[in-house]
């Protein structure tokens, strides 16, 4: 399973205003099979990094290497086996609303090289399955409760059984129920071998998993502690207000 390496990793956007660094000179070195909660106020550069991390941005300077492996100078990562690595969940659905969720995750289960519609549909049963939602293959994505969708979201990042998960805000607006029957599986694909990277706002949930937690702040890693609590720095309290 791959480790993941940042080094000096930057990404700007053009603003009214002047170029933003939405990360900053980021260091970052994620072992294989690690737990990581990426934490941080509104605009502290969260889903950014997160994108870095899975390809769906370039990094404008630094590295991101993958078991080594330069991949920041490759466009979105184009290389089918490297991007196989990773499963992503955005914060925004990219369930196709006029397809039903079988139809959904099968497309995904393609980008494998799966053809065989009887293979196609057991690995999209398996991966409904993990996340609990079994008997749900038929309903279109207007049909489910919030909780439901973001529970399909992860079985799409599973349905290929990728080694890393990179999760932005997948339990925001989920009621306290949702929240840890998700994490459960998390947990459960974690203690598998699977390499977790997720960003929350949910300090509960931080503080009662006690995993590491990097802290960024201004685009920049301001703590990086392992069995940390939200907003902690270096085994203290961080002098930043961090929203809970």
């Amino acid at each position: 399973m791959p480790t993941i390496e940042l080094k000096k990793a930057t990404k700007r956007y053009r603003t009214e205003q002047g170029w933003l660094e939405a990360v900053s000179s980021v260091d970052l070195t994620i072992q294989q099979g690690e737990f990581v909660f990426v934490v941080g106020s509104s605009g502290a550069g969260k889903s950014t990094l997160l994108q870095l991390i899975a390809g769906q941005l370039r990094a404008d300077e630094g590295l991101v290497l993958l078991d080594g492996v330069n991949v920041a100078p490759l466009p979105l990562f184009p290389v089918a086996k490297v991007r196989r690595n990773f499963g992503y969940v955005a914060q925004e659905s990219h369930l196709m609303r006029r397809r039903t969720i079988y139809e959904n995750l099968i497309m995904v289960a393609r980008t494998s090289g799966l053809t065989r519609a009887k293979k196609l549909m057991e690995r999209t049963l398996k991966a409904l399955s993990i996340v609990g939602l079994g008997d749900m293959g038929e309903k279109y994505p207007g049909e489910l409760s919030i909780g439901q969708a973001r529970r399909v979201e992860l079985a799409r990042a599973l349905i290929n059984s990728p080694p890393i998960l990179v999760l932005d805000e997948l339990t925001a607006n989920l009621d306290e129920d949702n929240i840890w029957d998700m994490m459960h599986v998390l947990s459960e694909l974690n203690r598998g071998g699977t390499t977790v990277v997720m960003a929350t706002h949910a300090s509960m949930i931080v503080n009662i998993m006690h995993r590491r937690v990097v802290t960024l702040v201004d685009g920049r890693i301001a703590g990086d502690v392992v069995g940390g609590r939200y907003g902690e720095i270096k085994g203290r309290k961080s002098k930043y207000t961090l929203p809970h």
